[in-house]
Parts: structure tokens; C-alpha cells; sequence
């Protein structure tokens, strides 16, 4: 099947379906996340985003307009992901039992790698300003929302993203793959982390 390049600079084959404006951005990002977790903000071209979401690289630049939008924009892509995950999990739910839900949905969440990869990227790149903003503005909705939907104190939902910074660090060094006691320590069990809250 033969690929052609429309004057919008949109890639596409023949016979395949013209993709709107919102769904192009949407392939983009999802394209961005994948590259950006492998080289990070500094280490992730504009031209390989462009091949893996198959536009053409000034098309690229007219839906966002720098490589650091691109980067916020996916930034926000992953912090909705970990936001709706946690909605989810604590429907229905309150205290402690909302916050062991989350943390068993964030737990499972961690598998998708290029998500994980890109918080901590998104950490590492924060000398610059905007993206220094935008992680702060990201981490602060996180945080607003664990409070609201588990109507805890501030000690435990700061507890709760301690747990959370440790699973990434052991997701992002595979821990789990050692069979050693250090790396068996650090695996997450919510139900005993928050066990001490628990009524007998």
C-alpha cells in the first residue's frame, strides 16, 4: 500500500481514512510518549516523533508549535492518565479504602512503561522553566485530588505519594526481576501499608 503526503503534510496511505485534526494531535502524543520515554526531553528528536506518528515534521510543528509544547502536552497527557486512574479506582470508596485502591490501580498502572518513563523525564527536565511549571501544576492537581477523594489529612496523602515515588524507582530499575531482600522490601503491598489505618 502506497503512502502519500496531503498538503496539510499529514502521511497517510491510499485508501486510508483522513484523520481529523483532534485525532492527528491525539496520534502525535501518543507517538511523543513513546519517544520521549525512550531519550527524555533533551534526548528526543521532533524528527522521530514526526516518523512514528507518520506526518511530516512541519505538520508537526503547526499542531504544536515548539518541541517543549510537545513535551507539556505530554506531560498533561500522563498526568490525566494517572488522574483518571485514580478516579476510578476510588469510586464508591472513601478513606484509607479509596487510598489503598489508588494505590493498587497506580501499581498496575506502572506497566506501561512509556508512562512511568516520561514522569521521571518530565523531573529530570524541570531546570527549564515552563516544564518546571508545568510539573509543579501537574503534581498539585495529583495531589488536590488523592486529598478530595479520600478526605485524609495531609500526613497520610503525603505518605501515600512517598509509597508512590518508591514504585516508580523500583518499577523504572525492574526491581521485582531480583531475588534479593532489598529488592523484595521495596515491593508495594497496600493492604499492609495501610493497614495500621484499618478499624480492627
Amino acid at each position: 500500500m502506497m503512502a502519500t503526503a496531503g498538503r496539510s503534510g499529514a502521511v497517510r496511505s491510499r485508501g486510508a481514512s483522513r484523520l481529523t485534526a483532534g485525532e492527528r494531535r491525539a496520534s502525535v502524543l501518543r507517538a511523543a510518549m513513546a519517544e520521549f520515554a525512550k531519550g527524555g526531553y533533551a534526548g528526543t528528536s521532533t524528527e522521530a516523533i514526526a516518523v512514528r506518528a507518520e506526518i511530516s515534521q512541519p505538520y508537526l510543528f503547526r499542531l504544536f508549535g515548539t518541541k517543549r509544547e510537545l513535551f507539556i502536552a505530554t506531560m498533561e497527557l500522563m498526568h490525566a492518565r494517572i488522574e483518571a486512574t485514580f478516579r476510578t479506582a476510588a469510586e464508591g470508596l472513601s478513606g484509607i479504602e479509596a487510598m489503598a485502591a489508588m494505590g493498587d490501580a497506580y501499581k498496575e498502572l506502572l506497566s506501561e512503561r512509556d508512562l512511568l518513563l516520561v514522569q521521571l523525564h518530565a523531573f529530570a527536565a524541570s531546570e527549564d522553566e515552563e516544564i518546571r511549571r508545568a510539573a509543579r501544576d501537574g503534581f498539585r492537581r495529583l495531589w488536590t485530588i488523592v486529598g478530595e477523594l479520600t478526605g485524609l489529612p495531609e500526613d497520610d496523602v503525603r505518605a501515600f505519594f512517598a509509597q508512590g515515588m518508591l514504585l516508580n524507582v523500583v518499577a523504572a530499575i525492574d526491581a521485582a526481576a531480583l531475588d534479593e531482600s532489598w529488592a523484595r522490601a521495596c515491593q508495594a503491598d497496600p493492604d499492609r501499608f495501610f493497614a495500621h489505618h484499618r478499624a480492627p
